[in-house]
Order: structure tokens, then sequence, then C-alpha cells
């Protein structure tokens, strides 16, 4: 005769990570997060971000020097299907181009990526 606690089998568990909502922030409150996200490793280049930012002729150390010194202009916008807050940050990477990078926090202490584009008229 079997054990009957040997005998039960636990159920698979799934694992779901779920993601922290991250409550609007004004813009010098979003580039100081920014700016921890990418002092502790925590950025997440998006599929979509990755594949315009080769478009954009560029690699990631050019994106992540705009990241560390470019700004935010606009007021962030809430994206209607998944309620995350858009942020763009736009500086100039290092051969002069100036880039808007669209990220969002899915965390308090991660910024993802979602796209990067070249704006044509640059701000001085």
């Amino acid at each position: 005769m079997q054990n009957p606690q040997h005998s039960m089998r636990l159920p698979r568990r799934k694992v779901v990570y779920y993601q922290v909502a991250v409550e609007r922030l004004s813009r010098p409150e979003a580039v100081k997060l920014l700016r921890e996200c990418l002092r502790v490793g925590k950025i997440i280049p998006g599929k979509h971000f990755r594949d315009e930012l080769a478009a954009e002729g560029l690699i990631l150390p050019d994106a992540l020097r705009v990241l560390r010194t470019g700004n935010i202009f606009q007021e962030p916008e809430c994206d209607p299907k998944t309620g995350d807050w858009k942020y763009r940050v736009e500086g100039r990477e290092v051969d002069g181009k100036w880039l808007a990078i669209v990220f969002c926090f899915r965390a308090t202490d991660t910024a993802f990526l979602i796209t990067v584009f070249s704006v044509e008229r640059k701000r001085k």
C-alpha cells in the first residue's frame, strides 16, 4: 500500500511576472528615475526599439548616451492598452543626431525602451 502523502502530487505552478503600475511622474521625476534605472542597469530594450535603433544606423551605446544626457520636454502620455505612462527623452547622440526615445517604467526600478527615432528639427 502506498503512503498517501507520496501519492499526492502538487499541481504545477505557473509563474507569472506582474508589472507593477508606476503612477504618472512629473518630467523631472521621470528623468531622475530613468537615470537611477541606468545606474543600476535595469533598462530593457524592447524588440521594436532594437529594430528602430538598427534602422537609424545606431547601436545601444548611442541610445544610452541620450538616456544619460537628454531631457524630457513633453508631458507623458498614458497608453490606453497597457495603462503605462509613456515618456519621451530627447538629446544628441555622439555624432550630433537628435534622437527621441520613448520609454515607460515597468517597475519603480526598471525602464522599458519602446521606440527610438531621429527628430528632424533639432532643439537648441
